[in-house]
């Protein structure tokens, strides 16, 4: 079955809903499911993290590299620098991931008002 097999109006509706929200939420189930047998420091909830980690990881750096929208009239230094500068920002302001985020927002919005 495919999303244009059908020829009815619905048939997108049940196609969104069956490989859309029950694909992604059987593994939610399953999630809070085994949450709470697991233990904090288990390896399997290791794994996790750490698939989770790269996964945010891979869309920043693609962002930073492949950028669209307004973000891609930015050159890729200005990327760069502004995402090492939030990175430096987290490390030295008691890992505090918002004022990561502003750091890197200001040199971002420092370097497009530059025109750089």
């Amino acid at each position: 079955m495919t999303f244009t097999s059908q020829d009815t109006w619905w048939w997108p509706f049940v196609f969104i809903l069956v490989a859309g929200w029950l694909a992604t939420d059987a593994w939610r189930f399953l999630g809070v499911y085994f949450g709470g047998r697991v233990s904090d420091d288990s390896d399997v909830l290791v794994l996790v993290r750490a698939i989770a980690t790269a996964l945010v990881a891979a869309v920043i750096g693609n962002l930073i590299v492949f950028p669209s929208g307004a973000l891609a009239d930015t050159s890729l230094a200005l990327r760069v620098g502004a995402a090492a500068a939030g990175f430096l920002a987290y490390l030295h302001l008691g890992r505090r991931v918002l004022l990561g985020i502003a750091a890197a927002e200001i040199v971002l919005g420092l370097g497009l008002a530059l025109g750089l």
